[in-house]
């Protein structure tokens, strides 16, 4: 069976104010394209389909004329719901799209429910893990302890036991919303640390042949069975060295996977490019530059005058400038924002506690900090949930 691996959809989504539904519509086409060209069999798409629980109009007609063209392909779809999505919201009507072979897993209830495709070698069964969202589902799973890994566990669980029940010889294929451990991030991603720890091991997913993975945005194999297809298209400048892409999957008889990576269009190139802004305006090396997107850092140690305005003279598609004045780091003129990048929220307000009182907090008093960031994200998932 030959799958097509994509997620990350991110419909809806803007680069820098510049509006993406155009790029977004022209993937869809390519994904059609490759569909009918490649003799794909099915479609799997691994969440975030929507940018957020709410779309814009636009982004759900550009969703829908999705489904209608795969649907027309006579092409299996399944997909379930990221972090970004309203699961309701995208699993409205699922039982009747599915007669028209566009599977929507979002319930969490039914992980261990699977699609089940056939091929001349038998059945294939899809299991859709839609995002965990570890404090709203712990009951469901009856997990003691809210967090990824144990949800995920118990998920598979599930997985693992309606598989043992089936034929000898079913292949299986799980397709999850997560951050597991070996994965690189962009900033792009919307944090789900939950308890201090956002990664689960790829051992979560042992016992099956195929796990597609929607969360990261780059394109990365965890293991030979365990892959990120990574966005379809760049959502943020730290993903300007990503090589945009889909996998496609072959599943033989056995169970064993062979994948290729198929490109997708890229709208225009992205560029980080950094200096004082007088070599930005001269530097020969930067021509090939001038049609990209643009981030410029520029180092200058005192802020030049209309820093955009003659940027944009050369570099038209300029999207961000970021100011880093080159001083010792010691130096008390450093950013604000440059002494918190990199650092978590719980990091932040344990320095904070540091800073206030001239200790960090002891063990105890980092359980309540993480206690609380925890409940915020959950409250937060769930008020969109229910706009």
């Amino acid at each position: 069976m030959r799958l097509l691996h994509t997620s990350d959809w991110h419909l809806g989504r803007a680069f820098h104010r510049v509006s993406m539904l155009g790029a977004q519509a022209e993937f869809i086409g390519h994904l059609v394209t490759t569909v009918r060209e490649r003799d794909v069999d099915a479609v799997v798409v691994s969440g975030d389909v929507y940018d957020r629980a709410v779309p814009p109009l636009a982004a759900v007609e550009l969703f829908d004329d999705a489904l209608h063209r795969l649907a027309d392909l006579g092409v299996p779809t399944v997909m379930i719901s990221g972090n970004h999505d309203s699961a309701r919201r995208l699993g409205v009507g699922a039982g009747l799209i599915g007669r028209a072979g566009i599977h929507l897993r979002t319930e969490p209830a039914a992980a261990g429910t699977p699609v089940v495709l056939r091929d001349a070698h038998g059945d294939v069964a899809f299991y859709g893990l839609p995002y965990l969202e570890p404090a709203l589902v712990r009951d469901e799973f009856g997990v003691e302890k809210a967090g990824h890994e144990a949800v995920l566990g118990a998920a598979m669980e599930r997985v693992r036991a309606d598989l043992a029940a089936r034929a000898r010889g079913t292949r299986s294929v799980v397709l999850a919303h997560a951050f597991v451990t070996g994965g690189e991030a962009s900033d792009s991603e919307r944090d789900i640390t939950v308890g201090g720890v956002a990664a689960v091991p790829s051992g979560v997913f042992d016992g099956v042949d195929y796990v597609a993975l929607g969360h990261l945005h780059g394109c990365q194999a965890i293991t030979e069975r365990v892959r990120y297809s990574g966005s379809p298209l760049a959502y943020s400048f730290s993903e300007a060295g990503h090589r945009k892409s889909m996998w496609l999957v072959d599943l033989d008889a056995e169970g064993a996977v062979t994948a290729e990576r198929v490109d997708c269009p890229v709208p225009r190139p992205l560029a980080r490019i950094s200096g004082r802004l007088e070599e930005l305006l001269a530097d020969p090396a930067l021509a090939p530059h001038a049609q990209a997107w643009v981030e410029a850092t520029l180092t200058d140690p005192v802020r030049p005058a209309d820093p955009m305005a003659r940027l944009t003279e050369r570099f038209p598609h300029t999207l961000s400038l970021v100011f880093a004045p080159e001083r010792a780091p010691e130096d008390p003129g450093v950013s604000y924002a440059s002494r918190l990048a990199d650092r978590t929220d719980q990091q932040i307000a344990e320095d904070f506690v540091a800073h206030v009182r001239g200790a960090g907090p002891d063990g105890r008093e980092r359980v309540v900090l993480r206690d609380a960031f925890d409940a915020v994200r959950a409250d937060r998932t769930l008020r969109e949930v229910a706009r």
